[in-house]
């Protein structure tokens, strides 16, 4: 079917539309048998199907939730990608969701999921004689029957239910199509429904579990940290404790007792450098000859303030004693004695008094050194403690990383606690599936249409098969292009080029009949090749060969043979098939001798040559026993008798055996100028021509050409383009019948 190459484009050959349209002619019963029955099929397949009705139900994802409590989901909600959408398409067509609705459902004692309901499995009856057969208790097999074939039959009514599912998303929305077909409109609808309500249910079941197992495993947890806190803090104290690093309001012990003592060696140094100047400034006073009166103690002293109320009253009555007394008199020497005293005790006093300065002054002394003392000891202390609070720190940081994680983890459990119950699902049914009011299938326009597309496409594969598997030839030129040799002819069929009343006679007698007619102009134009398949050498011996037995070598030679005679030429067929002697059969006769007497050299060649009285034609026949072992046609007497036919006619015409079933016509092939080889019109497979003209070329033979035998002009002027039998409708009325 392809054409000559494309112009550019070496070994790529040009597809020809009108090669492909009379190769479908060729096909065309095998093509509209082949749509035939598939309509047919689908035809039958839709009046038994049974009704079934769809119902849909539509589910959503939703893109917004509400928020009840301001904490983060243990689970978060889907997404709004498109890939998100796919995947809960992928979860609705589960095996998972499909079981747990047919378990709500009940559906395995449905009969129309669960055929086991209308007979019994072939498992079941399996068993069942099983059992019977081996003497088994009825309750034993039962019990076996039932353990090996619930599963089985749970399987089966799952997977019924998936096969009548269907799940579509609605274009790029997160809307997606749930539907079921069922015999029955309202189960339809029903497991519809139970499909997205279980949906639902499985995202809100999956939340709820989520959010349990987090809440154990946090309760766990906690457990564990609050254990670990313990334990931490714990060795904090033990550790204060053995290094005497205890505290209070943020500071150690002996950080406040070192602040104390700061306070207090502050304090009493201030006590010391007072008494101490208290004490400089009495003793400045009385060494410069001070009696004590302004000593500063002595002003604030109680008994020295007695004392001189003491003096100044015994003062005023010397003074008075004194206007009214002399000196001597003893009331005034009284007095004197009296004042005097005062005056010592007021001495003694102020004495007393610088002494108790020096005591404090002293005290104050010690107690400051006592104190400075305390503060070394101190500090000293709280070297030690610092060098110890080192690991006190990492103790604490310890025990406070281990605190914050467990005020999270508790903080977290606090938070998923609240959330239990709260779970929202993340998609919505949008709306419920109705009952369906017709059924879904059989869509009897939908199967018509697919049985007539698969249909076509199988006639238009069928045909292509037929084409590649048909290793025929049909036209002159796929001779030329498949094997490369010239076309020589074509032999027509009889029964398609002859009249009604004439499509029984022989192809040899109805040349005879009727010379003017389309079966004879085309062995005269196959004589008109054989002659002049040689430029420039005359040829007169021809071997008339084929691949295969059938393929019209003896019925060619013989129309050839009259067809030249008619003509005026002197002709010679001679029977070179040793095995059919065709020939004889075709001429009505059987002779005593023939061509294998004349090699042997018994019988002259003139007297077992005989003559076609009908056209003039001779013919060297076989006689009736003329089988031999011996290679008779590779003998010597062969190549002179092959020499002495070629003087004496025009044409010597070798009916030979198929090339590939005997031998010898490879050797009469090398000895004849030209050969013609045969095949049948579509008949004669490619390979088995191909091998034969191997086995003539390597025996030296020139092959001519090759010429098509019975073939259908009828069939080649519809189908056979390429070929001039295609226009043979064009031309046969210029042939006489």
């Amino acid at each position: 079917m392809m054409d000559a190459e494309v112009e550019g484009w070496p070994g790529v050959e040009r597809l020809d539309p009108q090669k492909l349209i009379a190769a479908f002619r060729r096909r065309l019963k095998l093509f509209v048998a082949i749509l035939l029955l598939a309509v047919t099929a689908a035809i039958l397949v839709t009046a038994r199907a049974t009704p079934l009705f769809t119902a849909t139900a539509n589910v959503t994802i939703n893109t917004r939730q509400s928020t009840v409590v301001d904490s983060q989901a243990v689970l978060s909600g889907l997404t709004a990608d498109s890939s998100v959408v796919d995947t809960e398409v992928e979860i609705l067509k589960s095996r998972h969701l499909t079981e747990r609705v047919v378990d709500g459902l009940k559906l395995e004692n449905d009969p129309e999921f669960n055929s086991d309901l209308v007979q019994p499995g072939p498992l079941q009856m399996t068993l069942g004689g099983v059992a019977a057969l081996f003497g088994a208790r009825p309750d034993t097999a039962s019990a076996r029957l039932d353990a090996v074939a619930r599963q089985r039959n749970k399987e089966a009514v799952v997977e019924a239910v998936r096969a009548r599912l269907g799940i579509r998303r609605v274009g790029l929305t997160y809307v997606m199509n749930v539907s079921f077909a069922s015999e029955n409109p309202a189960k339809a609808a029903r497991i519809a429904n139970a499909y997205v309500e279980r949906y639902l249910l499985e995202q809100l079941e999956t939340k709820f579990d989520a959010t349990r197992q987090a809440n154990e495993w946090l309760n766990v947890r906690l457990g564990e940290l609050r254990g670990e806190v313990q334990a931490a803090e714990a060795a904090v104290a033990q550790y204060q404790s053995a290094n005497n690093l205890l505290s209070a309001s943020g500071a150690t012990l002996t950080e406040q007792e070192i602040s104390a003592y700061n306070q207090q060696l502050a304090t009493v140094r201030a006590q010391q450098a007072e008494a101490e100047a208290r004490l400089r400034t009495a003793r400045s006073q009385l060494a410069r000859g001070s009696t004590g009166d302004d000593v500063g103690e002595a002003l604030g002293s109680q008994v020295v303030q007695q004392l001189r109320q003491q003096r100044a009253e015994v003062s005023r009555r010397v003074a008075d004693l004194t206007q009214r007394y002399g000196p001597r008199h003893p009331d005034m020497l009284r007095a004197q004695r009296e004042l005097a005293d005062i005056d010592g005790q007021i001495q003694a006093e102020i004495q007393r008094l610088v002494s108790n300065l020096e005591a404090q002054a002293q005290v104050a002394r010690e107690r400051t050194a006592s104190m400075a003392g305390s503060l070394g000891t101190a500090r000293g202390t709280l070297a030690a403690n610092n060098a110890a609070s080192v690991r006190l720190n990492e103790l604490q940081r310890n025990a406070e990383s281990v605190r914050t994680l467990y005020q999270s983890f508790l903080t977290r459990f606090q938070e998923t606690s609240s959330q239990e119950g709260l779970e929202q699902s993340d998609a919505r049914i949008v709306s419920r599936a109705a009952i369906p009011n017709a059924p879904s299938s059989p869509n009897i326009p939908l199967n018509l249409a697919l049985g007539l597309i698969l249909g076509l496409g199988l006639g238009l594969a069928a045909v292509v098969l037929a084409e590649m598997l048909d290793s025929g030839l049909m036209t002159g030129e796929e001779v030329e292009r498949r094997l490369g040799l010239p076309h020589l002819g074509a032999v027509p069929s009889l029964s398609s080029v002859a009249a009604a009343a004439e499509r029984e006679e022989a192809p040899a007698d109805y040349v005879l009949k009727r010379p003017l007619s389309a079966f004879a102009e085309a062995v005269r134009a196959l004589r008109t090749s054989i002659l002049y398949s040689r430029t420039g050498q005359a040829v007169k011996v021809v071997a008339v060969t084929s691949a295969l037995p059938g393929e019209g070598k003896s019925t060619t030679c013989l129309t050839l043979a009259r067809v030249s005679a008619q003509s005026g030429a002197r002709v010679l067929v001679v029977d070179c098939d040793l095995r059919r002697r065709n020939l004889n059969r075709m001429l009505g006769f059987e002779p005593e001798t023939g061509l294998l007497e004349v090699l042997n050299g018994k019988v002259a060649l003139e007297q077992v040559v005989h003559l076609d009285e009908a056209s003039g034609a001779h013919v060297l026949p076989l006689a009736r026993n003329s089988f031999t072992p011996k290679d008779v046609f590779g003998s010597k007497a062969m190549d002179q008798l092959i020499a002495d036919l070629a003087a004496r006619y025009d044409l010597v015409l070798l009916d030979t055996a198929p090339t590939l079933a005997v031998a010898d016509t490879r050797i009469l092939a090398a000895r004849s100028d030209a050969v013609i080889f045969l095949a049948r019109w579509r008949k004669t497979p490619e390979k088995a021509i191909q091998q034969s003209l191997r086995l003539l070329e390597q025996a030296g033979a020139h092959v001519a050409g090759v010429a098509l035998t019975q073939v259908d002009m009828n069939a080649q002027a519809r189908y056979g383009y390429g070929d001039a039998g295609f226009y043979y409708a064009d031309y046969k009325k210029y042939y006489a019948t």
